[in-house]
């Protein structure tokens, strides 16, 4: 478990919080490139405990600002895009992307207020469907090449979806395996496999077998069961710093992966953004989001708190482990459920948590280097650093002597499973 204090510099992101330092110097996803259409109107956004303005000058070029004007603090998400900036609609003040005033038009004739004004705005970069953003300090680091957002359009989709808990929750939610073997798979109902997880013991030998370790990026994971005498299944993935997972996800083999990415709206709200893609081809967006689940109006689960997540216990006897009919929903209803922001003074980890353990201690640090005036891990300063081959993503059968560490090593000096290109 962990104390109080270090319950609240996970969990706070806010302005000047520890934590909120941290994500601030890394690329954030801020809003689908589908919510801000060219020639649409401006998107006023709150992250990391901020709200702010997204928009396209004329340009094309998406632009954050704080979202009240530094006049007289109207709202800028109501302005005007026109003469290569935003422009209030109060006194006609205009914002260009890089939050220089270029005209106040109350102001007379040879007027250098102007240049005296520098309005809040954070480098923004488009790629794989959504548009990011940086609000650190000093030159932004380089976006980092993941190969899910380099691929074609039609061989990705990215979706998004709100939950009303801390970023931390869902963060935590997708490198727990076991949850996995359990609450996602129905069949658990017949054979009740899931008993193989004895209290306290590990996992009953043939069963599963949990691993990882740090790596530069963040945390290598991987689990194992067995298939028959000779083979075993054999799943790697990776927590990237400071809030992604990316996983085999809808796809086996070699042939794609899929990302969850959660990004703290404030300290008791998130957004998860999903990307799915595929590598041999087109993808079937529709179908793969009908999957993951049904997001209504607002970016919002029509499975919900609301509704009870839809759960249907008449299914839990024979068809269905939780009565919840989606995955992402199934996963909101955890994550929901543990609070708006998680007591971690009292839990009390087992076996399977020693990921959760490892990526804590990580964020921790990280947390620390930034206070101690250092970058943290995974934030790419250099093109050479831009590349990932030994971020691996697969789902495979191997041979039940094939050790985790060396199989991974294997698949990334071949090319052919890795998170990312460069």
């Amino acid at each position: 478990m962990l104390t109080q204090r270090e319950n609240e510099l996970l969990t706070q992101t806010g302005p000047g919080t520890p934590c909120g330092d941290l994500m601030r110097r890394y690329w954030q996803p801020t809003a689908l490139s589908e919510e801000l259409p060219t020639g649409g109107a401006p998107l006023p956004v709150r992250i990391l405990g901020e709200d702010l303005v997204l928009f396209r000058d004329d340009q094309d070029r998406p632009g954050l600002l704080g979202l009240h004007c530094s006049h007289r603090g109207a709202d800028l998400s109501y302005g005007r895009v026109e003469d290569g900036g935003l422009r209030c609609l109060y006194h006609g003040w205009l914002y260009d992307i890089k939050g220089r005033c270029l005209e106040q038009p109350g102001e007379p004739a040879g007027s250098d207020f102007c240049g005296k004004i520098h309005h809040r705005a954070h480098p923004c970069q488009e790629k794989g469907g959504v548009i990011f953003s940086y609000m650190g300090p000093g030159e932004p680091p380089l976006l980092p090449n993941y190969e899910f957002l380099g691929v074609p359009e039609d061989q990705r989709v990215v979706t998004k979806f709100i939950q009303d808990c801390n970023y931390l929750q869902g963060n935590e939610g997708n490198i727990d395996p076991v949850h996995n073997a359990l609450l996602h798979h129905p069949e658990v109902n017949q054979s009740h496999n899931y008993r193989g997880f004895h209290g306290g013991r590990g996992p009953i030998p043939g069963v599963q077998v949990l691993e990882c370790e740090p790596t530069d990026f963040g945390v290598a994971l991987c689990y194992t069961s067995p298939n028959d005498a000779e083979t075993k299944n054999i799943r790697t993935f990776n927590f990237v710093m400071p809030n992604l997972t990316v996983f085999p996800g809808q796809f086996r083999g070699h042939d794609g992966f899929s990302c969850n990415w959660h990004v703290p709206i404030d300290d008791t709200h998130h957004w998860k953004y999903t990307f799915i893609f595929r590598r041999s081809g087109p993808i079937d967006g529709p179908t793969m989001l009908s999957r993951l689940g049904s997001i209504g109006a607002g970016y919002r689960l029509i499975q919900n708190k609301d509704n009870r997540y839809m759960q249907d216990r008449s299914l839990l006897a024979t068809a269905s482990y939780s009565g919840i009919p989606s995955v992402a929903a199934q996963d909101t209803w955890a994550t929901e459920g543990e609070g708006t922001i998680q007591d971690r003074t009292q839990e009390h980890l087992g076996y399977s948590d020693k990921i959760i353990v490892i990526a804590r201690r990580m964020m921790l640090k990280a947390i620390q280097d930034v206070q101690h005036g250092d970058d943290p891990p995974h934030v790419i300063r250099h093109p050479d650093q831009n590349r990932f081959s030994h971020m691996v993503v697969r789902g495979d059968q191997v041979p039940v002597s094939t050790d985790w560490k060396e199989f991974r090593k294997d698949i990334a000096s071949r090319g052919q499973t890795t998170a990312a290109t460069g």
